[in-house]
């Protein structure tokens, strides 16, 4: 139970972080491009490749620390820091074709999802 609540607690913060960014983000850049989101997914791609490399690769940081950092605070600031993450790892593992079908597909599928969820939404 302690693993659940520590996720939790780091998604609330995650979330909050997400948020504030956002609102500071968007009251100091006026344009119609989402640079809040940007920075939202930059920043969570270069945390989680930070943790990544701490927690993973040298053992730096405790394991429990993924579960608070990486799972519940990014998972909530940004899902695309994981997708970052996996895409990176695929890379070094020379597992090139696999990266650039998971780049294409992402991109592709979420678009259409997002559009596909939009037209049912607009029939009820």
């Amino acid at each position: 139970m302690g693993t659940v609540i520590a996720i939790a607690l780091g998604g609330a913060v995650g979330a909050l972080a997400r948020h504030g960014l956002t609102s500071f983000v968007t009251q100091h850049i006026e344009s119609h491009f989402p640079w809040a989101t940007l920075s939202v997914n930059v920043l969570g791609s270069l945390g989680i490749g930070i943790l990544y490399v701490l927690i993973i690769k040298q053992s730096t940081l405790a394991p429990e620390v993924r579960n608070i950092a990486m799972v519940g605070f990014l998972g909530a600031f940004t899902t695309f820091s994981t997708f970052s993450l996996e895409f990176v790892v695929l890379v070094q593992d020379g597992r090139m074709l696999a990266a650039m079908s998971y780049i294409g597909s992402s991109v592709v599928l979420c678009c259409l999802g997002a559009w596909g969820g939009m037209s049912l939404a607009r029939l009820w």
